[in-house]
């Protein structure tokens, strides 16, 4: 097995929280069952990736209004209130990364799904984005997770070796992506086992 030398991070789900239940709970007045139906339906996962991999967000709402018609102010607020769906720093999993991040060895970059219209808000709430070499951002590429085309793009504009890298994500479907271009994947379950993982590929944490 090569050394490793390059992590490339997820984001949502690793290392940042997000969950649109932070606005819809309080909407459906804490009624989980209708909250899960609409987010199920209306504003649903498969619905919610298409803006990830480039799809504008105004003619999204638009279309889904058409669809729904009954339930225009609540696809509205998806979007328009998107940023209250941003909770917190899975501080775990950061402390990983400020390690990794100040370790000479290794490069340190980010592979997101993430509509690109939005990406400016997580920006300017987690300032330690920063600390990335680089990240990758699905909606800016007009590709998303899990197909080759990303990991790919990923591999080229960094000049990495694909398997002298490991990919982390909390998407089995998004690490079988990664593990097809020939990179090591890493099914993130919590900053404990990630540490563990990490260190059985032989990554200094």
């Amino acid at each position: 097995m090569k050394e490793i030398k390059t992590i490339i991070f997820d984001l949502g789900g690793v290392l940042i929280d997000w969950n649109p239940e932070y606005v819809y709970l309080k909407e459906f007045r804490g009624d989980r069952a209708k909250m899960d139906w609409f987010l199920e339906h209306v504003c649903a996962w498969t619905w919610n990736v298409n803006q990830d991999a480039g799809y504008p967000i105004a003619q999204a709402t638009q279309e889904r209004i058409a669809l729904f018609p009954e339930y225009e102010a609540l696809i509205k607020m998806y979007y328009g209130r998107w940023e209250e769906m941003l909770g917190f720093t899975h501080e775990g999993t950061l402390s990983i990364l400020k390690k990794l991040v100040d370790n000479p060895k290794y490069r340190v970059l980010a592979l997101t799904n993430w509509s690109g219209e939005t990406w400016p808000k997580a920006i300017a709430k987690f300032s330690w984005l920063q600390w990335f070499e680089g990240i990758l951002v699905s909606g800016d590429e007009k590709m998303r997770k899990p197909y080759a085309s990303i990991y790919n793009l990923m591999l080229d504009r960094y000049h990495i070796q694909a398997e002298e890298a490991v990919f982390i994500d909390d998407s089995y479907a998004n690490v079988q992506g990664c593990e097809a271009v020939g990179m090591k994947g890493i099914h993130f379950k919590d900053a404990v086992t990630l540490e563990i993982q990490l260190r059985t590929l032989g990554i200094t944490v």
